[in-house]
């Protein structure tokens, strides 16, 4: 009589550890070819730290699937339309995006400049939402980049409602780095920003992330009454004065605070 070894309970398979892995390794090429947005495959291989024969065979597996995409004559790499319909399913799921969207269609047309909603995700705000100003010269990111909480107007939105030891846990004590000489990069002076932030509803991005931009961050909350977003405006200096912040930061506070209602605030 024969007897089969049980596998112990909580113990992969080698087989099952090298799929994870694997999976995971795909998973970095795909964010490092969004951060990319286009690249050869020596930048990718470079990005990620794998070699060229790895990274291509998992760029190859991503391809066959359509979510990278190659351009053969210049042999360089994008995101593939597969990835926008995953993403797609994450906004049309997201009551969030749906319940902002006419707000920011109404703040582009009082303010004429960009609007953006973003969320927390780990120790960065990531932008998941856009509507476009009409300005020639117009301030904007691409949908899914990151900000840094310390240095921009959403970051320090969606971190001023949060507990201290909070704060410390996704940033930790600093220093932390400067984009420009405005940048905050201590924390001692990042609480005291936040107590301001939580004081007058808004934040102000003043040159801190990019030299000749502004920028004006007000909180959204759900009917938990947390604040789970941050709508932005964002213009160059030459447009946006200091002596217009307070108005613009009261323009988009009553528009988060119709989404915030839509959301179950009240």
């Amino acid at each position: 009589m024969t007897t089969t070894a049980r596998q112990k309970p909580g113990r992969a398979r080698s087989g099952e550890t090298s799929s994870v892995r694997t999976l995971e390794r795909g998973l970095t090429v795909l964010l490092a070819l969004k951060e990319l947005r286009r690249a050869p495959l020596s930048v990718l291989a470079r990005q990620v730290n794998l070699s060229a024969s790895t990274t291509y065979r998992l760029l190859e597996t991503l391809r066959q699937h359509g979510f990278v995409e190659w351009d053969e004559p210049s042999g360089v790499y994008s995101v593939g339309l597969r990835a926008y319909q995953v993403g797609l399913a994450f906004t049309e799921r997201n009551n969030l995006i749906s319940s902002a969207h006419p707000e920011m269609e109404a703040l582009v047309g009082d303010l004429n400049e960009t609007v953006n909603l973003a969320v927390l995700y780990g120790s960065e705000a990531v932008y998941v939402h856009q509507v476009e100003g009409r300005q020639l010269m117009r301030m904007f990111a691409h949908l899914g980049d990151n900000a840094p909480l310390h240095a921009s107007g959403v970051g320090k939105v969606l971190l001023a409602w949060r507990p201290e030891g909070d704060v410390r846990q996704k940033l930790g004590d600093g220093p932390f780095p400067a984009y420009t000489t405005h940048s905050i990069t201590t924390l001692a002076a990042l609480l005291r920003e936040l107590a301001q932030v939580r004081e007058q509803g808004y934040s102000v991005d003043d040159e801190e992330r990019e030299l000749g931009v502004r920028c004006v961050a007000v909180p959204v909350r759900d009917h938990t009454r947390q604040v789970v977003a941050s709508l932005s405006v964002s213009a160059p200096t030459s447009r946006f004065g200091r002596d217009q912040i307070a108005e613009v930061a009261g323009r988009m506070n009553r528009a988060a605070e119709q989404v915030s209602i839509r959301l179950g605030w009240g």
